[in-house]
């Protein structure tokens, strides 16, 4: 183990011990459960209650963890920036499985592309950067969509120019709901070529700390390499993506 303070490891480790103990332990039992001299506890445990981190019981002498530990937990969180957060991550995902990978939000009844990580292949995907696309046709949309209020899911479409622009195009909103269904069984949702044809997606949401969509990230690529063969495998990767970015953004299903 390299460059580790002792008394810094001996105060986490009090910590970690303190936070499994909801009643609190007294210097003796945290002693034996460390390893450590009554004295020793007692000096961390100065520090820990002058830093905010732990307090005493008045009654019981017996010393609990505080919130200070969430509260700066809470702030991390709060200041994490999906773009900054998912950069390494969707990069990542690109380089597992040589397509396009995109990062989109949500904008009332639009999606907006915030990010593109590109691969080195022959045939690459015109998307860009700011391009608006609408929710009900896409896979990122429809991946946002099915995890919305059946009331949000009706304010979008009605509030959004639906069109047949592929013969996959999904423009009933009772199949669209039977759609969003699956993918929340699947916790996967595909765009087979709705959005135009020879090019197939996979997508899936990212949810932040509130368990609240914060946007999604797609595998986009020409069907003749996104083949409906390899979506299970691409799925697969997808999710566990999603699932680490949201994980980063402090989200807990």
């Amino acid at each position: 183990m390299k460059d580790v303070v002792q008394s810094v490891d001996r105060a986490l480790t009090i910590l970690e011990l303190l936070s499994k103990h909801v009643d609190g332990l007294g210097v003796a039992e945290i002693g034996s459960r460390v390893n450590l001299h009554k004295s020793t506890v007692h000096r961390l445990l100065g520090t820990l209650i002058y830093k905010g981190f732990v307090v005493q019981d008045s009654d019981s002498n017996k010393y609990r963890i505080s919130f200070k530990l969430f509260e700066l937990g809470a702030r991390r969180i709060a200041e994490a920036d999906i773009l900054a957060v998912s950069k390494p991550f969707t990069k990542a995902l690109m380089e597992s499985v040589n397509e396009v990978v995109h990062l989109v939000i949500r904008d009332t009844n639009d999606i907006v592309y915030i990010d593109k990580v590109e691969a080195d292949n022959t045939i690459r995907m015109a998307s860009t950067i700011g391009r608006r696309s609408s929710l009900y046709c896409t896979s990122v949309g429809k991946a946002m969509l099915a995890y919305m209020t059946d009331e949000e899911v009706e304010t979008i479409w009605e509030n959004t120019k639906i069109e047949k622009l592929t013969s996959n195009t999904i423009t009933e909103l009772e199949k669209l709901k039977e759609e969003l269904q699956r993918i929340r069984e699947k916790g996967f949702a595909e765009d087979d070529e709705e959005n135009e044809i020879g090019v197939r997606c996979i997508g899936a949401a990212i949810f932040n700390s509130n368990g609240d969509v914060e946007g999604a990230i797609s595998i986009s690529g020409p069907s003749i390499r996104v083949t409906k063969d390899r979506v299970e495998v691409f799925a697969l990767e997808i999710k566990k993506y999603a699932h680490l970015i949201s994980t980063e953004l402090g989200y807990r299903p």
